[in-house]
């Protein structure tokens, strides 16, 4: 299958600048913020960004938003359990176990990861709320700090007042149901926008039903010149059945068993965000956003039970000053991050009893990027970060109680060279790093297996470093880049002592392949093709894969827009071979690569729309995710579900 999406794409890259003279109009140039933390369009950003506009999110047959990511280059998407996504870990470029911890998402250039081990919760954000999402690969750990390693996804909402009203219903396989609203506007120098989605399921597997609810809102004032203060206001939650991963001879005849029949979590929270956005002159603009957020993750089993709550408190202000830098056109931005984040985590346990642990993070830096012009088609980008963290954690059964200061600078350098109208080339080099995560500061003694502070654990830095050309012309938009990124002292847990260490030293590289070519006003095709390695370069693994990192992907996405026959759009999406989770000596089997394809098709009639969706089109077994167990010396799987349909109608209030 990779070969024939390979071939396809580059006999595809090969015949498009033929059909470049094509009448089809170039597209618009799209406002980008995550580069510089203020929007710039896309000429002003010396780097290259890909964007999943409101049009693509609406016509993907995607269900949630980690599965709307994964059919772009350089990102996995690794659901657990379901079609909602709540358990969905994104990868970008190839960290396999801890790629929540490498890979920052954002809401608006505020982060979502949470300051323990805990993953992204993907139901704090409405679908219908979401403007455009931003990937920035291998980049951002000047202007965004700690875990922006792999790369960076900013969603950015809708702050338009363009009135706007919908409702829409849908229905599913196993039962899946779901409802959404949304509604914008503006009064005078007032708008508005509110979304809200609710969904559940009762799940192709036992004990996997689900579902999520997420409302949030946005109230703006405009004032003076091109200033705004507002405020963000959200509330979400989920609840989910844990079937668990299953042995394998269960993988093969019973997949749809629960090996945790009684096992349940469930997650709730808020946040309240104010800001500013505030022109204060022709030259400096001001942006401040501040925050508090809650949220309350809790476990339910026979044998054990937990209760996480987490809380955060955040202030970012940033200036950007343009400005002339001795005779050249010169853009600075320079801003503080300040977060502090607190968790208190209560078990309950048939084994070890009662206990509280708790974690504590005050996170402190600074930042400065410049890009300068250094002439009409050559623009040079410069920045750097200072970031401080003091850590703390507490575990009252083993009397434990230890404290840590970490600090750790980045630095990037980047060079974007517009070669002609369409042709625009770009090489960046940079430091980034990482530090250990709240629950990643709990170790356990090998000989007692009592908790102690593993606060000798070094922050994770290396570098990153990327070569990329970008061609657009007419209806061909194309953007190759070749990367590696070099790490020392990586933070990630060893399942052979079951413990977080530090890794020695590894490598990451390869290529990656986006391609969009609009052949006419009705017919797009979008390609999107990964080859990479990740292995240890030193130490008692060297030369070794890492695990859950895929050799390749590749994904071939075809969009009609047939008028009257509605508009489909197919996506085929092909991943390979990988290792187990844990499986550091490569000395198991590999596991199973597969080739899944969604379809989608859209009606309209007049304010009604309605979709219809098929997630894994040829019905394919396969397994996101997998690890081997030395204990019991057997495979455990988390299946895949099976093919499933949905239908949704959508009625629009003009």
């Amino acid at each position: 299958m990779l070969l024939r999406l390979e071939g396809a794409a580059f006999a595809a890259l090969l015949v498009m600048p033929a059909a470049v003279a094509a009448t089809t109009p170039q597209r618009a140039d799209a406002v980008i913020v995550t580069a510089s933390r203020f929007a710039n369009d896309e000429h002003g950003v010396p780097t290259h960004v890909s964007v999943i506009d409101r049009r693509e999110i609406q016509r993907s047959p995607a269900v949630s938003i980690p599965d709307l990511l994964k059919g772009r280059a350089g990102i996995d998407s690794r659901p657990l359990y379901g079609p909602l996504g709540l358990d969905a870990t994104v990868d970008m470029r190839g960290f396999g176990d801890s790629a929540t911890s490498n890979t920052l998402v954002l809401i608006d250039g505020v982060r979502l990861n949470p300051v323990d081990a805990s993953g992204i919760d993907w139901s704090a954000i409405p679908r219908e709320s979401i403007e455009r999402i931003e990937i920035i690969r291998g980049s951002g750990a000047v202007l965004y700090g700690d875990r922006a390693v792999g790369g960076v996804i900013n969603i950015v909402t809708d702050k338009s007042a363009r009135p706007y009203r919908h409702v829409e219903i849908g229905v599913g396989s196993y039962d899946y149901r779901d409802i959404s609203l949304a509604a914008r506007g503006g009064v005078d120098a007032f708008s508005y926008q509110a979304a809200a989605s609710w969904a559940e399921t009762d799940g192709w597997r036992d004990n996997n039903d689900a579902d999520r609810r997420a409302a949030n809102a946005r109230l703006g004032w405009f004032f003076g010149d091109d200033s705004e203060l507002f405020v963000n206001l959200a509330a979400f939650g989920d609840s989910t059945g844990q079937p668990g991963s299953i042995a394998e001879a269960d993988y093969r005849t019973r997949p749809t068993f629960a090996r945790t029949p009684d096992d349940r979590g469930r997650s709730e929270g808020y946040r309240l965000r104010p800001g500013l956005s505030h022109r204060l002159g022709e030259t400096l603009d001001l942006a401040i956003e501040s925050g508090v957020e809650h949220r309350r993750t809790v476990f339910e089993s026979p044998s054990f039970g937990s209760q996480r709550d987490s809380d955060t408190v955040f202030v970012t202000p940033r200036l950007r000053w343009r400005h002339d830098l001795a005779t050249l056109p010169s853009e600075t931005v320079l801003g503080m991050d300040w977060y502090h984040a607190e968790v208190e985590a209560d078990t309950d346990s048939s084994f070890t009893g009662v206990n509280r642990q708790s974690g504590r993070q005050i996170s402190r830096a600074v930042y400065l990027q410049n890009t300068s012009r250094l002439s009409a088609a050559l623009q040079l980008a410069v920045g750097f970060r200072r970031q401080e963290v003091d850590q703390r954690a507490t575990d009252r059964q083993a009397a434990l109680s230890g404290q840590a200061t970490r600090s750790r600078n980045a630095h990037e350098i980047g060079l974007a060279w517009q070669a002609s109208e369409a042709l625009k080339l770009h090489v960046r080099s940079g430091r980034v790093f990482r530090f250990a995560n709240t629950d990643e500061l709990f170790g356990f003694d090998p000989e007692t297996f009592a908790s102690v502070f593993a606060g000798d654990l070094k922050p994770q830095q290396g570098d990153s470093h990327e070569l990329g050309a970008s061609y657009r012309r007419g209806p061909l938009d194309v953007h190759m880049a070749l990367f590696r990124l070099d790490l020392e002292d990586e933070i990630g847990f060893n399942s052979e002592t079951f413990a977080n260490e530090n890794f020695a030293d590894t490598r990451r590289q390869g290529v990656e392949v986006e391609a969009g070519w609009q052949l006419d006003e009705a017919l797009l095709l979008r390609l999107a093709l990964t080859r990479q390695s990740a292995e240890f370069r030193e130490g008692q693994w060297s030369g070794n894969q890492i695990p859950l990192v895929p050799s390749y992907q590749a994904s071939l996405t075809a969009a009609w827009d047939g008028g009257g026959a509605g508009r489909w759009s197919a996506i085929v999406r092909d991943v390979g071979e990988r290792r187990y989770s844990g499986d550091f000596t490569n000395s198991r089997k590999r596991l199973s690569g597969y080739t899944t394809a969604d379809l989608t098709a859209e009606w309209q009639v007049d304010a009604w729309s309605v979709k219809a969706q098929v997630l894994n089109l040829f019905d394919q077994r396969y397994a996101p995710f997998a690890l081997y167990s030395s204990f019991r010396d057997d495979f455990f799987y988390f299946p895949a579900d099976p093919r499933s349909v949905f239908v949704s109608a959508r009625y629009r209030f003009d």
